[in-house]
């Protein structure tokens, strides 16, 4: 294929775990970031030249660093090129270290971005894959590229230290019911995944093991069947969250009041601190009014709102 001088790549928000699929399953929503990437002149000074627009632009690095620019260079790595001198233009929709997937999209919009650039020699499931070992895991970045609700499973043995493990993965698209609505609440600070995992024990009881393979099976028929029931017990969890809730201030306080206002269950989004509710078309209005006047009794200003589900995923324009 020949050049391309000028890509952009819009690609999902995600929310990892919905409970007891913790690194496992993930669901991309209607919120984007954008990444346009384009070509130098070789004769141009500068090889790297990153501007970043949106409500946290400044908290964007635009030096070598940048995360976008680094999937970039990795995924010229993989095909033994060198990278072209390039300018990146990045418009941040998706809070940082919010749990919602903010450097999945990064990863995600650069290895995209790079394989369109370079003629798009790699197939989607290599980059995905590239982006996979890039992230450490799939929950996040698998739905970004592909829209959805996700369930990712690899076939490499575990590894020692917990996790999937390498190799190659199986991807299943878990169907969503209409019905069902996200209402995502995003608090006004930050809670990096570093800080979510230190408190994550290094072992589980055989209990807890088998409580959350019950109630993963059960989530993945309630999302297709929409069954109230079965949400509302399949959206427990034993593995992370018990762990997580002392790092979000109120949590046991908006929790209460989403249940009270109809939601089905309230669980962590990703590492946190955004909380994610799924309940019904009728009750999302009411949902999102109590979480967010739950969190202000607590002294936390929160957006919230009930959002779409993204099918797309990482879409391309030149």
């Amino acid at each position: 294929m020949p050049e391309t001088s000028t890509v952009t790549v819009t690609v999902p928000a995600t929310t990892a775990n919905l409970g007891p699929g913790f690194d496992c399953i993930g669901a991309a929503l209607s919120l984007y970031n954008r990444f346009q990437f384009s070509r130098l002149e070789p004769s141009a000074t500068e090889k790297l030249k990153i501007t970043v627009t949106g409500q946290e632009a400044t908290k964007v690095k635009t030096d070598d660093s940048n995360l976008a620019y680094q999937a970039f260079l990795k995924l010229y790595d993989r095909l033994n090129q060198s990278p072209p001198s390039v300018a990146i233009h990045i418009d941040m929709q998706v809070p940082l270290a919010r749990g919602l997937g903010s450097s999945a999209t990064a990863i995600v919009g650069g290895l995209v971005g790079a394989n369109e650039l370079a003629g798009a020699p790699l197939s989607q499931v290599e980059v995905m894959q590239l982006a996979i070992e890039l992230e450490g895991h799939p929950d996040n970045v698998v739905p970004a590229l592909l829209g959805g609700c996700r369930l990712a499973a690899s076939n490499a043995p575990p590894l020692s230290k917990g996790g999937q493990g390498g190799g190659s993965w199986e991807i299943c698209d878990i169907p969503w019911h209409p019905n069902i609505v996200p209402v995502v609440a995003i608090p006004d600070f930050e809670l990096s995944t570093a800080e979510a995992r230190k408190v994550l024990p290094a072992d589980y009881s055989k209990a807890d093991a088998i409580f959350n393979a019950a109630h993963l099976g059960l989530l993945v028929r309630a999302l297709e069947s929409g069954n109230e029931n079965w949400l509302r017990c399949a959206l427990q969890d034993k593995i992370h969250q018990p762990y997580r809730q002392s790092l979000i201030k109120g949590y046991e306080g908006v929790q209460q009041a989403a249940l009270n206002a109809g939601a089905y269950e309230m669980v962590i989004s990703g590492a946190g601190p955004t909380l994610l509710a799924l309940t019904d078309v009728a009750n999302a209005v009411a949902v999102e009014k109590a979480m967010a006047a739950a969190w202000m009794e607590f002294g936390v200003k929160a957006e919230v709102r009930a959002i779409g589900l993204d099918t797309q995923g990482a879409q391309v324009s030149l």
